[in-house]
């Protein structure tokens, strides 16, 4: 299909960005998945000593079975799709397409009726969106996220002394550096990361309402709790042991939610560096043939920091609605979670394009230094917060009230600030060390913070 003919621009206009992501999340990475579960299912069924009829597969012939799994290609996909038009049934036309690869196997003819062994459709299932989602995670997401951190280290610790006014309310406050407000949002995404990391991704292997019922009619001396772990170990997740017929997504809304909060924080800093080049802080640098406005020439529009803003949100709309729908489920089981997982891959993609248009448009920025000393200069009455703190230390006089009527709504100079101070019933050392401060000067230890949080995270361990 043509990309122009997509009804979601994941797969039109930003199809060509996200072919890292559609390996694992497309159709495609769902049936190759639940391949892979079918066949380790059956290669550990056949190294149960209990389970007499299905002999242990030798070397060569588990080789074979995974290498059902490795060669999976699209050709292949297409196939279960066929049997599928036949079976009505996704995981139905799965298993028949194993078996009907082992009926093509001579050594491997003898185990046909073992697959898919005293499974429901959703211990298949359940695992293939695991293994998915670890590989968006692992493979995709955190890649990505490390290398938006280290980009926003890299402008804490360039920045980490440049003074720049900051705007609380929109209005001038205590200065801080621009280093340390960048420093300010890794601190919150590598918190986010951390947790995004470590999350655990859970698998059921339990039957039709998680109790092994088949399974222990069939084999009663098999230990099927232990066997089950071992598999869901060897695919490398962990055992949820107490499920109905399905896991119940619990694991996946806590991704969802962290995720989210991702990109919460993250709009936060497209809409904070939009401001800041409205207001001239930053320059973009320009892209010859590119075009800003269809009618004004001269316009260099933030749109890399917009179209982060707007696929943040998007994206954190399906994984808010992931969170809150996937964990509900009727009974023992309904089928509404079926449909909506299947968009998962849609919020992956959303997410994926606003972190690379996040970055292009970090790429682009230019300091405007000039501008940022000037504001600095022309706003002298954020001393006031300095003064006034001094005076109360020394025990003046309503100090804040006295400041206040200075200060608040005037348009001040640092001549009158001066003078001020030198009426003030200060020591001569105290008045000339506030007489000295300007506003440039007035940081605190926000450079020191700078340094210190944009050097820790930079050489965190990704």
């Amino acid at each position: 299909m043509d990309t122009l003919l997509a009804l979601s621009p994941v797969d039109g206009r930003y199809a060509a960005r996200l072919s890292a992501l559609r390996e694992h999340l497309s159709e495609f990475g769902l049936i190759r998945q639940r391949i892979a579960v079918e066949i380790e299912w059956l290669i550990a069924l056949g190294d149960e000593p209990k389970l007499g009829e299905l002999m242990n597969f030798n070397a060569l012939q588990k080789a074979k079975l995974r290498g059902l799994k490795h060669a999976f290609d699209l050709e292949d996909a297409k196939t279960v799709k066929t049997i599928e038009a036949k079976t009505n049934h996704d995981v139905k036309a799965v298993e028949y397409w194993v078996k009907a690869k082992l009926d093509a196997e001579d050594s491997l003819q003898h185990a046909k009726e073992f697959v898919h062994f005293a499974l429901t459709s959703e211990d298949v299932n359940n695992l293939a969106y695991a293994l998915m989602l670890r590989a968006a995670r692992d493979e995709v997401a955190l890649p990505k996220l490390t290398a938006l951190r280290a980009a926003l280290s890299g402008f804490a610790h360039t920045y980490a002394t440049q003074p720049m006014l900051a705007r609380t309310h929109g209005q001038p406050a205590s200065p801080t550096t621009l280093g340390k407000e960048f420093a300010n949002v890794v601190a919150r995404l590598q918190r986010q990361m951390e947790q995004l990391r470590s999350q655990p991704i859970l698998g059921k292997l339990n039957g039709a309402t998680g109790n092994f019922n088949a399974h222990c009619v069939s084999y009663p001396e098999v230990d099927w709790p232990a066997l089950s772990a071992r598999v869901i170990a060897q695919l490398g997740l962990t055992a949820n042991t107490l499920t109905t017929q399905i896991e119940p997504h619990d694991w996946i809304a806590e991704l969802c939610d962290n995720l989210r909060r991702i990109g919460v924080i993250l709009i936060d800093l497209s809409r904070d560096i939009w401001a800041y080049i409205s207001i001239g802080y930053f320059k973009q640098s320009t892209v010859a043939g590119e075009v800003g406005s269809s009618t004004m020439p001269h316009k260099v529009n933030p749109i890399d920091f917009e179209n982060a803003e707007g696929n943040f949100g998007l994206a954190n709309a399906l994984f808010g609605h992931f969170s809150e729908k996937l964990p509900i489920s009727r009974w023992q089981r309904d089928l509404s979670d079926s449909t909506v997982l299947r968009a998962l891959g849609t919020a992956f993609g959303h997410l994926q394009v606003a972190l690379d248009s996040l970055m292009k448009g970090l790429g682009k920025l230019e300091l405007n230094r000039e501008l940022i000393e000037r504001d600095l200069a022309d706003t002298p009455e954020v001393l006031g917060e300095a003064i006034q703190t001094v005076m109360r230390r020394y025990g003046l006089a309503n100090p804040y009230e006295r400041l206040k009527a200075l200060t608040r709504g005037q348009a001040m100079t640092q001549a009158a600030l001066h003078g001020f101070i030198a009426q003030l019933e200060l020591a001569a050392d105290v008045k000339q060390r506030l007489q000295a401060m300007t506003p440039r000067d007035y940081i605190g230890l926000a450079a020191e913070l700078a340094a210190e949080l944009a050097g820790t995270h930079a050489t965190a361990v990704n």
